[in-house]
């Protein structure tokens, strides 16, 4: 099997690591050869995540960027595939869409081989890199932030009813950082024409749940945003720059939060 690096990495200057597990487009010939037509146009990616993050870089975060598809491999899932969430969800390895459907021709599916290659030399690496500059700010600064920036799309009925929020905060039920720093950020996105949630139907993924580790100085929080807030939400997923300079002052915002806060 053919991997290129599996991630982009920045380094920055400040206590903040930004993870973006899920904005990855390419996929290994091995996988790319089972999808139906659907899945392969990666209706699930978090689309445009690293573009509408763009100003991060300045502002002195370090940068950990998904190169692959989580149709190859979940990097928000733990190693062993322990289920995350009581409700509807989608695995390590994810064999449908959001919606329910399969993601693979009639017949089709990955073999454990195609699965040990992607854990190896995909998942592994990337949660190497997470741990290795997680390991470095907090020997820089005393303590380290991880801000894990996901995106999707607003509504899902098989996932969870209604309209999402804008801003949906998750901390694994306030475990996985110190109040004052989720406070501090749930204020951030206390914006006027914005709806924010803290731990509602997304509390955070495995990553932020693996690494949110506040006795040990570590303090993570995932934030899945709604698509609409910056993207069309249909095929082709545009990237619509007029409603996404609305919201990006909100996240500098949110971003310089994590920077200044000190436990």
């Amino acid at each position: 099997m053919r991997i290129e690096h599996p991630y982009e990495f920045v380094q920055g200057t400040t206590p903040l690591l930004i993870s973006m597990p899920h904005p990855g487009l390419l996929l290994p010939d091995e996988v790319a050869g089972l999808l139906t037509s659907e899945a392969r146009a990666l209706p699930d990616t978090d689309w445009h995540i690293p573009q509408l993050y763009g100003f991060t870089a300045k502002m002195g975060a370090s940068l950990v960027i998904a190169r692959y598809s989580r149709f190859a491999v979940d990097l928000n899932r733990p190693e062993d595939d322990t289920p995350l969430y009581q409700t509807a969800t989608t695995g390590l390895f994810p064999d449908i869409l959001f919606d329910g459907t399969s993601i693979f021709c009639s017949g089709a599916g990955r073999n454990d081989e195609i699965k040990r290659e992607c854990k190896e030399r995909i998942w592994r690496p990337y949660h190497g890199k997470l741990m290795a500059e997680l390991n470095r700010i907090k020997g820089e600064f005393g303590h380290a932030v991880l801000l894990d920036a996901h995106s999707i799309r607003g509504e899902i009925p098989r996932l969870f009813d209604g309209l999402l929020p804008d801003f949906n905060i998750g901390t694994n039920d306030g475990k996985s950082c110190a109040k004052s720093l989720s406070d501090a950020v749930v204020k951030a996105c206390d914006a006027s024409g914005y709806r924010h949630v803290l731990n509602g139907r997304f509390k955070g993924g495995h990553i932020t749940r693996h690494y949110g580790q506040p006795d040990r100085a570590f303090h993570a929080v995932q934030l899945e945003l709604a698509q609409r807030t910056y993207m069309n939400e249909q095929p082709p997923f545009d990237y619509r720059a007029d409603v996404a300079e609305k919201v990006q002052p909100i996240l500098q915002r949110l971003v310089q939060a994590m920077i200044d806060w000190r436990p």
